[in-house]
């Protein structure tokens, strides 16, 4: 089961105490997932699609706890993605006060009606009506890449009205949510790992988001390692390509005038540097007699450098 699914999983669990969290949820969910069918006689039907057999049991129980009444549920087979089953909730006709209630219609003075696209402000006026809200429209259209891989929460759907009230209900919270159209469909979404904890904890994930932090150090564990293995490596390059410069430089100094030649002091580090290619400057001091140490050998070495480039210079 994919991380996504786990989060639904515990959320769908989650059944609110209060009256207005039911129907801020219910709310989200039908705006999410829901679709206005036109019948005669100027009715009006709305279906709930998902393929979350949970999803749609939590909607049966909200309808009969807040409303009354039993939606009849149609179970079909999807067979264009993984042949899972798809669920249908089909609550009738004749249910403009419902619809209106929840803030997906609006019923003017003379009986019309008009669809409400962005989410109604008495509908998340509580605190804890937003987080329910957050919880229902995560439900309804939400997903959640595996954090192993990167972190972004998602929420599509195929209004820009709603997409953006989506957005401002998020950003109260400071979430940072953005908005983008991909494919004729609009996609509210988080990308910092610390944004979606917070809108983990929100929504009451609790289970899921200590995985989520679990993986985040995990994950800050072997970056810090890696850092530091490649900052050894660089640092072992470094060396190594110094200790072969320094080679060959001393050896140039051997061949064009003799080591012999070189003040004793110098003479001594080009011996000792010849004759442990691999030693740190540090072991090469404590070779010495008297001991010295690094910024002394490495003062030595550039000096020898400096000799083989007079040398080279001189001979061209």
């Amino acid at each position: 089961m994919s991380f996504s699914m786990n989060v639904k999983e515990e959320l769908v669990r989650i059944v609110p105490e209060k009256t207005c969290c039911i129907k801020a949820e219910l709310s989200a969910l039908l705006h999410c997932s829901g679709s206005i069918v036109l019948l005669g006689n100027m009715n009006i039907g709305f279906n709930i699609n998902t393929e979350n057999a949970a999803i749609a049991r939590l909607l049966f129980i909200f309808f009969k706890e807040q409303y009354g009444i039993k939606a009849k549920i149609i179970v079909t087979k999807n067979h264009h993605l993984n042949k899972n089953n798809n669920y249908t909730l089909n609550l009738g006709t004749d249910k403009k006060d419902i619809l209106s209630d929840l803030g997906i219609i609006k019923i003017g003075e003379t009986g019309n009606t008009d669809i409400s696209y962005s989410i109604d402000k008495d509908i998340i006026r509580r605190n804890c009506c937003k987080r329910a809200y957050i919880r229902g429209a995560f439900l309804g259209c939400g997903s959640l890449t595996d954090p192993e891989k990167n972190y972004h929460m998602e929420f599509v759907t195929d209004n820009l009205s709603y997409a953006t009230s989506l957005k401002h209900l998020l950003n109260h919270y400071g979430l940072g949510a953005k908005t983008i159209e991909r494919k004729n469909h609009y996609v509210v979404y988080l990308k910092e790992g610390d944004k979606i904890s917070d809108a983990l904890k929100l929504m009451g994930a609790f289970q899921s988001l200590l995985s989520l932090e679990n993986i985040r150090a995990f994950k800050e564990i072997r970056n810090n390692i890696n850092r530091l293995v490649n900052c050894e490596t660089a640092n072992l390059d470094k060396t190594v390509n110094a200790a072969v410069r320094q080679r060959e430089n001393i050896n140039y100094i051997k061949e064009k005038m003799g080591l012999e030649h070189l003040p004793e002091g110098l003479r001594e580090v080009a011996r000792l540097r010849l004759e442990h290619e691999n030693a740190s400057l540090k072991e090469l001091g404590e070779m010495m007699i008297p001991k010295i140490g690094k910024s002394g050998i490495n003062h030595r070495l550039r000096k020898l450098d400096e000799i083989a480039e007079a040398l080279r210079s001189r001979d061209v």
